[in-house]
């Protein structure tokens, strides 16, 4: 099949009826019809947020990679623009891989991996190099005359002559620079550095940062940013084995946080930590905004996992609600973007409910906001239950004991099953959470954001209920519900 940016466009028109609203999410991006993974080119442009992400507009499964193209005024409500790139290029012809935007005197600029297989094993027969598309409008693109700007000759000694991909170019000293992701080829992921002073040409700088043995075999979808002061470096590592509670997914997503250093252009690392602890947050991008914030949107499906809308829905995956990322006290807080509640509806509330028991809540729904400030007091455990129904619950809890948070979705409908924990302490005895449920997902911050769990969920239409429950006495300092309509 040969593919096209207007033949993707003419496909999804004369097919999008046949789209089930079962799961379909309100407050959320997703694909407009098809297949969606990675958000990319994320970036404010022309008074408006744009978001692409990875696309294969023909079936709800993984294909030869499009990006599709959305923009939005407030990082919720979302119109779709045409298909921004297909593979039709001799140096892109098996996929569109993850990139990145940037602008340059006025002109959008998309850096991509250009996908290529060169055998009868696509999963093993390929190779990846880095190429530019550009448009003056923010909807057209035309692919530069140049390609690959980075090609396989830029490739340094011992780095995987094949995973090489997911440029994020920024700008920093008066240069332009791109994170690559790569490994290599001896079981450990790795970033490699390139530079440029027109986006054109290329030269490789460093080996940026590297896997110590113990943070996966291949390093995906690279950022790296300033956040007040910090650098931090951030990307997914695949197959990273679990410690302790963390990176318990086949795949996962870190920050790194160090110095850059100017002068010999080097990147010290100092530590790093899980974006996320929950189930479905992977190749997360960032962008920064005209009103200086540092935000961070996440592919809100994972790799090698179950999809049930995949099966007679036409359409899977989705990306996370926008979060902020704020440091403050010492600490990396993600935070929804505040745009969120300009479409809060009318507010549900509780004050002051002691509980020793489970209560049902005068409460419901599948697409709200939901904020509770649980007294621990003499409990060992309490918590929520939200999308309650006959034999579906998804379980939000807390233990005191050992100051454990848990997330569990064993009987959160049909899809995937499974538990996800974190630790996080009460502050002055109180535990602060914030859940997002959009219909097929939530999203909960801990603790003002100290820790945030995401998993998509696919309960029966009719549950719709939320519980309040303690083991042992506990307060519902306050509860405010409010239902989300875009």
């Amino acid at each position: 099949m040969t593919y096209t940016p207007a033949k993707a466009d003419q496909f999804i028109r004369e097919n999008k009826h046949l789209l089930r609203s079962e799961y379909r999410l309100n407050y959320h991006l997703m694909s407009e019809f098809g297949w969606m993974n990675d958000p990319n080119g994320f970036i404010q442009y022309k008074g408006e947020y744009h978001l692409f992400y990875q696309h294969y507009p023909y079936r709800p499964e993984w294909g030869p990679m499009h990006w599709g193209h959305a923009v939005s005024r407030d990082l919720i409500k979302w119109n779709y623009l045409p298909v921004a790139l297909a593979p039709d290029k001799p140096f892109d012809r098996d996929g569109c891989f993850s990139g990145s935007a940037i602008e340059k005197d006025g002109t959008l600029y998309l850096m991509y991996t250009g996908h290529i297989v060169t055998g009868p094993d696509p999963k093993n027969d390929y190779y990846q190099i880095q190429n530019l598309a550009v448009s003056e409008d923010g909807v057209r693109f035309r692919k530069v005359d140049d390609n690959p700007v980075i090609g396989l000759s830029h490739i340094p000694p011992g780095a995987s002559r094949k995973d090489f991909r997911d440029p994020k170019v920024f700008r920093r000293d008066g240069r332009y620079y791109a994170v690559l992701g790569s490994n290599d080829g001896q079981g450990n992921g790795q970033i490699l550095l390139y530079r440029s002073e027109d986006l054109i040409r290329w030269a490789f700088v460093c080996v940026m940062a590297k896997s110590d043995g113990n943070m996966g075999d291949n390093w995906e979808c690279p950022d790296f940013f300033e956040l007040d002061g910090l650098d931090v470096l951030m990307f997914s590592p695949q197959r990273m084995p679990p410690q302790g509670r963390d990176y318990r997914n086949l795949h996962s997503t870190v920050y790194m946080w160090g110095r850059w250093n100017a002068v010999d252009e080097t990147f010290q690392a100092e530590g790093y930590a899980p974006m996320d602890q929950g189930f479905d947050f992977y190749a997360p991008q960032t962008t920064l905004d005209d009103q200086g914030r540092r935000i961070v949107v996440a592919w809100m499906d994972t790799w090698e996992t179950e999809i049930p809308t995949q099966n007679g829905h036409y359409w899977a995956g989705a990306l996370t609600l926008p979060r902020e990322m704020v440091r403050k006290e010492g600490k990396v807080l993600f935070k929804p973007v505040q745009e969120i509640e300009r479409y809060r509806g009318e507010l549900f509330q509780i004050r002051d409910l002691i509980l020793d028991g489970e209560t049902e809540l005068a409460a419901g729904g599948d697409s709200y906001e939901l904020e509770a400030v649980f007294e621990a007091r003499d409990a060992e455990r309490f918590g929520l239950k939200l999308r309650v129904g006959e034999n579906e619950q998804t379980v939000l809890s807390y233990s005191t004991g050992d100051g454990v948070f848990c997330l569990d979705r064993n009987l959160s409908g049909i899809g995937p099953k499974g538990v996800r924990e974190t630790e996080v302490p009460l502050c002055d005895g109180k535990l602060l959470l914030r859940a997002f449920v959009d219909r097929s997902s939530v999203e909960v911050f801990l603790q003002d954001g100290e820790k945030v769990m995401t998993a998509r969920i696919y309960p029966g239409e009719r549950s719709l209920g939320i519980r309040a429950f303690a083991e042992g006495r506990c307060s519902l300092a306050s509860l405010k519900k409010w239902d989300l309509r875009i």
